[in-house]
Order: C-alpha cells, then structure tokens, then sequence
C-alpha cells in the first residue's frame, strides 16, 4: 500500500461531529407489526401530519405528551452509560472489571 491510498483510506474513517451523534435509527419508518406500535404511529402521524412515521417523530411525540416516561427512559440510559464508563476506566486502571453492586446485566 503506497502512502497515498494509506492518506486516503485515513480521510475516508474522518467524519463530523453532526455524523458522530446522528443516530441513523431515528430516521427508519417504523412498520406497525404490534398493537402498541400502530397505535403510537397513528398517534404521530396524526400530530406531524404525515404518513410515513420514523422513531424520531414518536420520541418527539412521547417526550412531550409523556415527559415522566422520557425522563425515567433516559435516566436509566444515563446511569448505565455512565457504569459502563466507571468499568472502563476501572478496566484501564487495575487490568480488571469491577462490577456495581446489584448490577446483574
């Protein structure tokens, strides 16, 4: 490999800070294969005024008409991201993982 396809191949891994947290989940079209997920599409292309509804539209919808659920949802998410962080650096510090009490994931 010659230094130019190495350059090109390290620009090539470079992306944006927009890229880097752009979850690309947000904008697929949920297909309603439950009860629960044609009601909560209906419910959103109602409020959005449109047919095709992503996840985006129905988390934008939850976090608005339904705050509490948001919050314990992302409260939840926070904590375990952050444990995950703490093991991490436990990891990089001793060799080993140390795990929370009561964490049994």
């Amino acid at each position: 490999m010659s230094n130019t396809e190495a350059e090109i191949t390290q620009e090539d891994k470079v992306i944006t800070e927009e890229q880097l947290h752009t979850n690309p989940f947000l904008g697929v079209a949920v297909e309603k294969d439950s009860e629960l997920k044609e009601y909560l599409v209906e419910r959103a292309g109602k409020k959005f005024e449109e047919e095709e509804v992503t996840v985006n539209m129905i988390a934008e919808m939850l976090a608005s008409e339904f705050p509490e659920f948001t919050w314990a949802f992302a409260e939840e998410n926070f904590l375990r991201g952050y444990q995950l962080g703490l093991d991490d650096a436990h990891k990089t510090t001793t060799g080993t993982s140390q795990e929370a009490p009561g964490n049994t994931d």
